[in-house]
């Protein structure tokens, strides 16, 4: 699978797109140095980077991965916060919280390929996508209460959305780290695939994703997402609200058409 075209933002971030998944882009997490670590020049290059993937029509899928053989991310670069008086820390809060929001509101579907270790903000860069693949060395969690702070890049509000309230106290609490099989078992992660597998698995998937309608995929995560928490009779606007708005687009003409004709739509992508 050759890479067709490659940026860069900043140092530690790249943006791919591969031969024959013209839709699907790899956002890579490139401080192999670091193990990832999240540095405020890589927070700043991941929010730039998931800016750019959010205004371009033609990606219907991102499937974010690591260089790092050992690692997914380590979470935040504890030794250049070591250095921050508290004005800078401050600051830097910003910064910080725009990669991590960066990746939740991208708008298309966002696959995480999990390996090695996800622990602190690495894996709420994890939480913020859609579907999480892990291979067997993946070790979870967050332990952000060991040294003194708490998950702040959207932990204690995706983990209970994924693993409820109780589960989700426990894990923050203890600050234990969780392997690969019982990282599944909890509903940690979706898929668990063979060792060195996370990546292709999840470009993979990506690529069955990015085969459908791109309006309706960017409205089904709308709906999907914007209907949490909420009760049903509201969540059922929201849903109607989404439907409208593809309802009569030319996905959805395209769609019927290819159906009846029993054809691979040709999605125009409006």
């Amino acid at each position: 699978m050759g890479v067709t075209s490659e940026q860069r933002f900043g140092e530690f971030v790249v943006v791919r797109r591969h031969e024959g998944r013209d839709h699907v882009a790899e956002l890579v997490l490139d401080r192999p140095k670091a193990m990832n670590a999240v540095s405020t020049a890589m927070a700043r290059s991941i929010a730039e980077a998931c800016a750019a993937l959010g205004a371009d029509q033609g990606v219907r899928a991102t499937v974010l991965t690591s260089s790092h053989d050992r690692a997914f991310c380590v979470g935040a670069d504890l030794k250049e916060r070591n250095s921050f008086t508290d004005a800078e820390l401050v600051r830097q809060r910003p910064t910080a919280r725009a990669a991590y929001t960066g990746v939740l509101e991208l708008p298309m579907p966002v696959v995480a390929a999990v390996h090695g270790f996800a622990l602190g903000g690495g894996f709420e860069l994890a939480l913020a996508c859609d579907v999480i693949v892990a291979d067997r060395t993946a070790v979870v969690g967050l332990p952000e209460v060991s040294v003194g702070v708490i998950p702040g890049g959207g932990g204690t509000q995706l983990l209970p959305r994924r693993v409820g309230a109780a589960r989700a106290a426990e894990l923050v609490f203890t600050a234990r780290r969780v392997e690969a099989a019982e990282a599944r078992e909890l509903g940690l992660v979706d898929e668990l695939v063979e060792a060195g597998r996370d990546r292709e698995e999840a470009l993979a998937l990506g690529a069955r994703i990015a085969a459908n309608s791109p309006v309706g995929l960017r409205a089904a995560k709308r709906a999907l997402r914007l209907g949490q928490g909420l009760d049903l009779r509201a969540g059922l606007e929201v849903e109607d609200a989404a439907w409208r708005s593809v309802a009569f687009s030319g996905d959805r003409a395209e769609g019927v058409a290819a159906f009846n004709e029993k054809r691979k739509p040709s999605w125009p992508g409006e």
